[in-house]
């Protein structure tokens, strides 16, 4: 009996030792652009930011074994679809549109939209405030969709990155740029924001475009994933992870309603 119980036991910890071998890394997709207060790399490479926290904050959770993998925000989904990664954490907002080719987790927040200005403009966040302006918006983002849908008026320029749209701004070669209030906020509170722009307040909900919040992007079928995911985001919300990580970044409600 002693003998069984000792080849069973070694058979379990094998198994066990197999098991963790074979154990998948689930690859957490963000945009390579730095996305403060997000995400923004630092002279190392290393990310941090209130969604990297999150990001670790779900993985742990859901005891996932999750890397980190920094990916060109205009490539993100082609990325997800080609299995180079298997989830895009990037501030990506669930619409209609991304609905088609991929799927998305439950929102883990929900912010609006501004459009950031050149002092002294008198611009609106409207059709008619914008007329004949040039406004600068990130490649692939909401917020062109956004600016080409309702700016007709205006000439729309596109930048790889928010902080290239954000420098051009400040340079005065374009009149204002759209993005996440918070990454705006974040740009009029450096030094080079206050001393050239002022926000011009939220454009105009869209729910087509804007959706109804941010979401972790997955695989189509990827319904495993996406359960784990789900139960994490209430997981740190319910035990108060989520409010502590926020607390660092925000002095608001981030999750929204």
């Amino acid at each position: 009996m002693k003998l069984r119980t000792a080849l069973l036991a070694t058979v379990a910890a094998m198994a066990a030792m197999v098991n963790a071998a074979t154990a998948e890394t689930v690859r957490m997709g963000i945009a390579s652009e730095p996305y403060p207060p997000f995400s923004n790399p630092d002279a190392s490479g290393q990310y941090t930011g209130w969604e990297i926290d999150i990001i670790n904050a779900v993985c742990e959770e859901a005891k996932l074994d999750c890397e980190i993998v920094a990916t060109a925000w205009d490539g993100i989904i082609p990325s997800l679809t080609g299995e180079k990664i298997d989830v895009i954490a990037a501030s990506m907002s669930i619409n209609d549109e991304r609905l088609k080719v991929i799927d998305f987790s439950n929102k883990y927040y929900q912010t609006g939209a501004s459009l950031v200005v050149a002092a002294g403009s008198g611009m609106t966040p409207t059709p008619a405030g914008v007329t004949g302006k040039n406004i600068g918006v990130q490649s692939g983002s909401i917020h062109q969709a956004y600016a080409l849908k309702h700016f007709t008026g205006a000439t729309i320029r596109e930048y790889q990155t928010q902080d290239e749209a954000n420098q051009d701004l400040f340079a005065d070669r374009i009149d204002a740029t759209m993005a996440d209030s918070l990454a705006m906020a974040d740009f009029l509170a450096s030094d080079e924001g206050k001393a050239c722009c002022t926000d011009a307040g939220l454009v105009e909900n869209d729910l087509a475009l804007h959706g109804p919040g941010i979401g972790f992007g997955l695989r189509k079928g990827s319904d495993e994933l996406k359960a784990q995911l789900n139960a994490a985001i209430d997981a740190i919300r319910a035990n108060g992870t989520y409010d502590e990580i926020s607390a660092k970044y925000f002095d608001f409600n981030i999750y929204g309603d």
